[in-house]
């Protein structure tokens, strides 16, 4: 028997498994939702009946909202999100959920006699998603329907943020209907913190602090408040972070001083101290939590009087001065971190 037609369709085979293999895992990649949408808002409405109408039949009916219309058409989302953009439209609807049940009672007739009375015709409100009283994960989904492509990609770390983890949603910091700007500017970006963040509101009125009071730095120049690592940096690391800022202490130095290298929090406090510099303790008693206190001698080797020794154990930069590194050894030809 020829085994060669065997082995052709062998490989035939073969061939139309892996394909069909690929394509398969392909399509498993991707997040597909079991129904559309539009039918989970439905769901979360709690009424399977209500259907969307669009942004302009709801302000036919209801003139309630025309102010936050106005607001909501200068906004980002409304002046750019436009069907002659490209990009996916953003209405009323898109965070309110179906709107036909809210305006179902709402006729011309009604909302003109209103108006000549000075009322405005309200719609049923609670026909719509209750979006005040949603957990917070749930008020967030709402605004990720749209903001997580790759326009704004940084949110695709919001779950795993300390803020998301600790019930923060983007209500919290953004309103979409109190003007036509929806971020939130660096300036203000400092009270919007302070309403949760009062323990580092107090200190930054410490003696010593960042000037963020002064308007000099944000809160926004460190921490990204839709990051994902804890502290919510905007480098990988704190000393990342700080040398934003204080390039002149990124080293490499032949002389390192190893704690300095490792973490600047080991000596100072991000925000704000009772201590000069941001220090977490007074001199000498911050370098004493590491270092021996040791004898001082003059030039020639002699012992100091105890006098002087107790005034310079007043503060050890005075003479070691080049604290977070130097190049250049001590006069000792060991590295003092004196020059």
């Amino acid at each position: 028997m020829n085994k060669y037609p065997f082995r052709l369709f062998f490989l035939f085979f073969l061939t139309i498994s892996f394909l069909v293999t690929i394509y398969g895992c392909k399509n498993l990649k991707g997040s597909k939702p079991i129904y559309p949408i539009r039918e989970y808002e439905k769901m979360i409405v709690g009424n399977l009946y209500a259907d969307y109408v669009g942004t302009q039949n709801c302000l036919a009916a209801c003139h309630e909202h025309d102010r936050l219309n106005h607001y909501f058409q200068a906004s980002t989302m409304g002046v750019q999100l436009k069907k002659e953009s490209g990009m996916g439209l953003v209405d009323c609807e898109s965070c309110h959920g179906p709107g036909s049940l809210a305006i179902k009672d709402l006729t011309p007739e009604l909302v003109e006699k209103n108006a000549r009375q000075g009322n405005k015709t309200p719609c049923d409100y609670k026909t719509l998603i209750d979006l005040e009283n949603l957990p917070a994960p749930a008020q967030s989904l709402i605004c990720l329907k749209c903001h997580s492509a790759n326009a704004t990609f940084n949110l695709h770390n919001w779950n795993a943020s300390s803020h998301s983890q600790n019930e923060v949603s983007c209500f919290d910091c953004h309103d979409v209907h109190v003007s036509p700007d929806l971020k939130v500017s660096p300036i203000n970006s400092g009270k919007l913190c302070f309403e949760c963040h009062q323990a580092v509101q107090v200190e930054f009125s410490m003696p010593s602090h960042h000037p963020l009071n002064e308007g000099r730095i944000f809160c926004t120049d460190c921490h990204d408040p839709h990051g994902n690592t804890s502290e919510l940096l905007r480098r990988d690391d704190i000393k990342e972070t700080c040398l934003q800022c204080h390039p002149e202490k990124r080293g490499p130095f032949v002389f390192e001083h190893a704690d300095v290298v490792e973490d600047c929090m080991n000596c100072h406090g991000p925000h704000g101290s009772v201590n000069n510099n941001l220090l977490n303790a007074r001199e000498p008693f911050l370098c004493l939590q590491c270092h021996e206190g040791h004898t001082i001698t003059s030039r020639d080797g002699r012992p100091i009087s105890t006098e002087s020794a107790r005034a310079f154990y007043t503060r050890c930069t005075d003479c070691h001065s080049r604290i977070h590194g130097s190049d250049l050894p001590s006069g000792s030809g060991r590295g003092r971190f004196t020059q």
